[in-house]
């Protein structure tokens, strides 16, 4: 099956993944994917109320590990990863969506002014 949707991860959600167990990277992976084959599953990645944030969801040893994302809606099919962290509470804190959503406010100025083409 040919992959529907594109996942880029910035460099912040590169260095998050680095850092984490294998196999926790390895089921976040695993879930990228399933998104980019075009399955929009709410258990691995949901939308947060009050944003344009969403967020790729894995649970591994009992860790909930966390990748905030946003749509570049210019690119219908381009997905941005911003960053991760590993949940400690049962709300996403506000801290991480607030920073989430000042990555994007940037990625997208910066995209104002680019003629950038993804393949």
């Amino acid at each position: 099956m040919g992959k529907k949707l594109k996942v880029l991860l910035l460099d912040e959600a590169e260095h998050f993944m680095s850092l984490i167990d294998q196999k926790a990277r390895l089921k976040i992976i695993r879930n990228i994917d399933r998104i980019e084959e075009g399955l929009i599953d709410v258990r691995i990645f949901k939308k947060l109320e009050g944003s344009e944030i969403w967020e790729f969801r894995a649970e591994y040893e009992s860790n909930a590990y966390r990748l905030l994302a946003f749509w570049d809606k210019r690119k219908r099919a381009l997905i941005i990863a911003t960053h991760g962290f590993v949940k400690k509470t049962q709300k996403t804190p506000a801290k991480e969506i607030s920073k989430a959503e000042k990555i994007r406010l940037e990625y997208l100025k910066n995209r104002a002014h680019e003629n950038i083409h993804h393949r």
